[in-house]
């Protein structure tokens, strides 16, 4: 948006007149340590353009030393509690280290995490030569979060012996069950090739042969050799895991110690250094190459946080967010990699790869059981992250769902392509084939340009005030000028809890005015906030110590028409309805530091009473959800999978594990159902896809998968009551003409 392109250059002109005037130049130092230069800029830049700066105090210094050194071993597997004593002296010491360029506390804690990394190296291969006994009955706690630090090294290797027999014990797991399905599949292989009723097209001779001769060949391993296998697969993933970490220099380490300073300030703020900004840069050019899923770091776990419309993993259906990534395993290789507890960087380097190549990702799925996904790294394909539409039949009438994404648009030319341009296109062609209502499909729609967002209220509403927003001294009323409505019928909003940023706006605004109804989870993600990318290198005159990096900082801060933020309480559904993600952690107040939710005076806007029964339309909605048995099953489901994620205690018997995993999966098959569930809904592209379908295959079938998902959807289908439901006023109508 240009107006906030502006305040964020008025703003940083006053910082950089006020860097300028304290001559951050390298010269200008007595001591040319670059740490100590990249230290006293990157705070001083974040106090003076952060929307809401924080006191450097002891309040903040207890908060660096707390996340820097859970950063660093959130596992509690290196540091011992000698170490946290002798750490525990600069806890609110750190405040003034920071303004006085002092790095001692960085330093002490730096050097003492590589003694204790060098004294784990030498620990895990002796633990990892002798088997693991399976019939013990012990179990190892994984609440890590409230785990003590080890009194001394003897308690660090028991810890650590625990650990081990726990990663072994599920690839121990994998062995047996690979080997009883190697077994069921020999017999089933012979009886079914030696049978005359084999299909003859299905299987050519030589793959006859072949598969025959496989099952024939395959020989069984013993306990002690799968044992022994799984202990093998345990010391190949750390080897590989040390080999990461002994190429991390100072410099590495340093980059967090900032980036833990940064995110005292919010959670959204953060140093790149130099590799990590050409990687965002990448990211935000759209030329994304991988697996298409953005990941986090939490607890020494890579989770996937986003789900990249259009990427090989939206398109495998099989990843999701909140899934957890365990293992990598590249194309062809014999041994997967775990990448529990390596540097996000690191385990995105395994996952990553040339297009058209494989890998093997184990995951720890939402619902906690863990299976292997089989991706071909690919780039995401642009075209499925714009704007979608089909038409809805029910009864002999028309319905339009307009899917989108993201709010995109093209940098160089906003009038070339974007969302609203788009969103808007659609509407005019589904009004062609008659529509009677229309649902905006918002669902993981994680954001993006908010004049797009802007633009799209404005097709609903004839014009006034879209979005309120703060600057540092600032507030802005953002409003839509067009002066004309492209639809002036029943409107749905669909969302969920990744519903962020942009889609709250947009949701909010329709909700604020009355405009349409919101159906989905309790509330959507609650990002009122906005960032820039500053590149720490401008503040610099005659900079001879190489790249400093960037910093993208938290600027500005939305707020509804009506005075409230978005932020934390993001929009609260008209009409909830149960998701899988209801009872798990997902979400703005999920975060550490995040900004707090506040008021501002509401902006003059009047409210759309162009619906005859609003109030009623949804209390009929709540009563359908209450009576609605496949809702309850999906609520029950989401509970399920909260408690899954619970429990804390896992057996190392094999016998009780694998009793554990068994039962797991005998209790998901009661929610098989979800999946089957039928809207009885019929779903047809517009007229203008059909014939570009007829030339494109690749289309054909992506339309016929997602027409496939909406016929499974409940939402969509309620969306579709509400929209039976509602009515319009003959003089709203008419009005909205004009």
């Amino acid at each position: 948006m240009r107006i906030l392109k502006k305040n964020f250059k008025v703003l940083f002109l006053a910082v950089f007149v006020a860097v300028a005037s304290c001559s951050f130049t390298t010269k200008e130092f007595n001591d040319p340590d670059k740490d100590k230069l990249l230290l006293d800029l990157v705070t001083y830049v974040l106090q003076k353009g952060h929307y809401d700066p924080k006191d450097i105090d002891d309040a903040f210094s207890s908060g660096v030393y707390e996340n820097f050194i859970n950063g660093l071993d959130p596992l509690k597997r290196y540091f011992l509690a000698s170490d946290i004593a002798e750490f525990s002296k600069y806890k609110t010491e750190i405040d003034d280290q920071i303004k006085n360029k002092d790095l001692t506390f960085f330093n002490l804690v730096h050097s003492r995490f590589l003694q204790r990394t060098d004294d784990v190296r030498k620990l895990y291969p002796e633990i990892l030569a002798k088997s693991f006994d399976y019939s013990e009955n012990e179990t190892i706690n994984v609440d890590y979060d409230n785990l003590e630090y080890a009194k001394n090294t003897k308690e660090l290797q028991e810890r650590w012996r625990k650990q081990l027999k726990f990663t072994s014990l599920s690839s121990y797991y994998d062995l047996v069950e690979e080997q009883k399905n190697r077994k069921e599949g020999k017999n089933a292989v012979k009886e079914n090739f030696d049978a005359e009723n084999v299909d003859s097209e299905e299987y050519s001779e030589t793959q006859k042969s072949s598969k025959k001769k496989s099952a024939e060949n395959y020989e069984a391993l013993t306990p002690s050799e799968m044992e022994a296998k799984a202990r093998e697969t345990t010391k190949k993933s750390l080897d590989e895991y040390f080999d990461f970490t002994q190429d991390l220099l100072r410099k590495d380490y340093f980059a967090i110690y900032l980036n833990t300073i940064v995110t005292e300030f919010d959670p959204h703020s953060n140093y790149f250094a130099p590799p990590d900004k050409d990687r965002f840069d990448l990211q935000m050019s759209g030329k994304l190459e991988g697996i298409g899923a953005r990941l986090q770091k939490k607890n020494d776990y890579i989770t996937v946080i986003d789900v990249i419309s259009g990427g090989p993993a939206w398109r495998s259906e099989e990843i999701e967010v909140g899934d957890v990534i365990l293992k990598v395993k590249q194309d062809k290789e014999a041994e997967a990699v775990s990448i529990v507890g390596m540097r996000i960087d690191d385990a995105v380097k395994l996952i990553k790869g040339p297009k058209g190549t494989k890998v093997t990702l184990t995951i720890k799925n939402v619902d906690g059981t863990i299976s292997d996904k089989v991706l071909t790294r690919d780039v995401v394909e642009l075209e499925e992250t714009y704007a979608k539409s089909s038409v809805i039949e029910k009864d002999n009438h028309k319905f339009g769902l307009i899917n989108l994404p993201q709010f995109y648009f093209n940098m160089e030319n906003y009038k070339e392509r974007n969302a609203a341009s788009d969103v808007k296109k659609e509407i005019l062609r589904l009004k062609e084939q008659g529509m009677e209502g229309l649902v905006i499909d918002l669902r993981g729609n994680g954001g993006g340009s908010l004049r797009t967002a802007i633009d799209i209220v404005g097709l609903f509403i004839k014009k006034g005030p879209v979005v309120q927003v703060a600057s540092a001294g600032n507030n802005e009323v953002l409003e839509d000028e067009s002066g004309k409505v492209v639809w002036e019928g029943p409107l749905v909003i669909l969302v969920n809890e990744l519903s962020a940023s942009a889609s709250e706006i947009v949701a909010a605004a329709m909700q604020d005015y009355h405009r349409g109804i919101i159906i989905g989870s309790e509330q959507t993600y609650g990002k009122g906030t906005v960032q820039n990318l500053v590149d720490l290198n401008q503040w610099l005159r005659n900079n001879d110590m190489g790249d400093m990096g960037a910093l993208k900082i938290t600027s500005q801060k939305f707020y509804r028409i009506n005075g409230g933020s978005t932020q934390l309480e993001g929009v609260k559904s008209d009409v909830v309805m149960p998701d899988r993600y209801s009872y798990i952690d997902i979400g703005e107040k999920d975060y550490d530091n995040p900004l707090p939710y506040d008021k501002i005076p509401p902006a003059e806007y009047s409210v759309w009473n162009g619906y005859l029964d609003y109030e009623e339309t949804i209390k009929k909605s709540k009563a359908r959800m209450a009576q609605n048995e496949q809702l309850k099953l999906i609520d029950d489901n989401a509970k399920w999978i909260k408690m899954r994620r619970d429990e804390k205690e896992v057996n190392l018997n094999f016998d009780a594990y694998y009793a554990d995993v068994e039962r797991r999966k005998e209790e998901t098959k009661r929610f098989d159902s979800i999946d089957k569930y039928s809207n009885q809904l019929k779903f047809e592209s517009l007229p203008y896809e059909i014939e570009l379908m007829a030339e494109d295959s690749t289309l054909l079938e992506k339309r016929k998968r997602w027409h496939k998902n909406l016929g499974k959807d409940i939402y969509v289908e309620e969306a579709i009551h509400v929209l039976e439901d509602l009515k319009l006023t003959n003089i709203k109508v008419a009005d909205v003409k004009d």
